[in-house]
């Protein structure tokens, strides 16, 4: 998963169609392909491919809905814009708190991808894979604290890796697939269809993050629909090519934390674990570092008026994730939470940030793409039906932003009180993939 946000001066240099196709497919890519595909085998088996087939059909209504929302309100400084839009401000806040809170929950995720690659290359449990994801963190918000920002360039550089990696393993390994991996189909039964479609979904997310793009293209009507197909096609082929030779290829043994070094040993033999070690390192940095980028931003947003001051937003972002992800990662540990119960958390954050868009969508918007809204939130809405525990996680969240929003009315009814906190309204154009 990639995130990237750059406030520059100036006017945005026009995108033209490959420009723009490679920056819609490095929003929806990113290190979750290194791990998720197992989590879904484990949760379905064999017929986590379903999962896999309808979430491919859901991203394409969610690219249609959001491209028509960007255009729709091409300054409203992304999904919280489009939420106020449609639900108000309260809304729009809150869905704010609920993207920010992802990237929080979501950046030790990705630093475990890293770290359970590492340690199957080294050797070592549970604790040393923590003790890794751990050290992985605290480098990451290093960085990030000493001011350095992935670039929109170095993030597709990143992508790009991903892109061969993926193409290496699934291609490579086919000479192993085997018919009879696919059976039993449904093992743990079809529900269970259900609830890789919700562990997948963390791998779906981007579309809101280049929504904005939409305003950057010289001739929109002509270039958008080309973008996207591209972007549909693309993604299309990496996930369904790498989720068939999970499943064909490892069998049982796809169920892994690492399936990706699995199918590189078929393809490339010995070698395989040390370059998906090794690639799945540079992802993890490259990726949680655009994740703080992004996150950062957003936060600027929330608080504009503390932004300039010292313990401002992007501090307390970054003592939330690393507290955060430190207690996450002690916790897993320890084994008081499994990794799918860890990436759980994230989704159904970024589930309801998709509700709360789909549901404006089908109050601003007119025409087809509004029909296209509304079961795409049913559709995510039936998915927050198996995150089950998770759902409560969402539900803090909306309540601190309710106390954060009634706070920052009482300073700015004060007597000679200036406003700390504002919900943000038009902003600059911005970059932000969450996968």
């Amino acid at each position: 998963m990639a995130l990237t946000s750059k406030n520059q001066p100036g006017t945005p240099q026009q995108l033209t169609t490959s420009r723009g196709a490679a920056l819609y497919i490095g929003a929806l890519l990113g290190p979750g392909l290194l791990l998720l595909p197992g989590l879904a085998a484990a949760e379905a088996g064999p017929a986590s491919i379903l999962a896999w087939l309808g979430l491919l059909i859901l991203s394409g209504l969610f690219a249609a809905v959001f491209s028509a929302l960007g255009r729709h309100s091409p300054s409203a400084g992304g999904v919280i814009g489009y939420v106020t839009a449609g639900l108000g401000a309260r809304a729009g806040l809150a869905t704010g708190w609920m993207f920010l809170a992802g990237v929080v929950c979501g950046a030790p995720i990705v630093c475990f991808i890293g770290a359970s690659y590492v340690t199957e290359l080294t050797g070592g449990g549970q604790l040393t894979r923590a003790a890794v994801a751990a050290a992985l963190l605290l480098v990451v918000v290093g960085l990030a604290a000493g001011g350095l920002r992935a670039s929109a360039a170095a993030q597709l550089v990143l992508v790009s890796l991903l892109v061969v990696v993926v193409i290496v393993a699934a291609a490579g390994s086919a000479g192993a697939a085997r018919a009879a991996s696919w059976t039993p189909f449904a093992p743990h039964g079809w529900l269970s269809v259900g609830s890789a479609a919700a562990t997948l979904m963390f791998s779906f997310v981007g579309w809101e993050a280049v929504a904005p793009l939409t305003t950057r293209f010289a001739n929109p009507g002509r270039q958008l629909p080309r973008v996207v197909a591209i972007a549909l096609a693309v993604t299309t082929a990496l996930y369904l090519g790498l989720a068939v030779a999970t499943i064909s290829v490892l069998g049982p043994r796809a169920a892994s934390d690492v399936p990706l070094a699995d199918l590189l040993g078929h393809a490339i033999g010995a070698a395989g674990p040390d370059v998906a070690a090794v690639a799945a390192i540079v992802l993890t940095l490259g990726a949680t570092n655009a994740y703080i980028t992004g996150a950062a931003a957003m936060a600027r947003q929330l608080a504009p008026a503390a932004a300039g001051r010292r313990g401002g937003p992007v501090t307390r972002l970054l003592a939330a994730i690393t507290g955060t992800g430190l207690l996450l990662i002690v916790a897993y540990g320890l084994r008081i939470v499994s990794t799918a119960e860890l990436v759980a958390v994230p989704t159904a954050l970024f589930l309801t940030v998709y509700l709360g868009a789909m549901a404006s969508a089908t109050r601003v918007l007119r025409g087809p793409v509004r029909l296209a809204a509304l079961p795409a939130a049913l559709a995510v809405l039936a998915m927050l039906g198996f995150c089950g525990w998770a759902l409560a996680v969402p539900a803090a969240v909306t309540v601190v932003a309710a106390g954060w929003r009634a706070r920052a009315a009482r300073y700015r009814g004060a007597p000679g009180q200036r406003a700390r906190c504002v919900v943000p309204g038009p902003g600059p154009d911005q970059l932000a993939a969450t996968r």
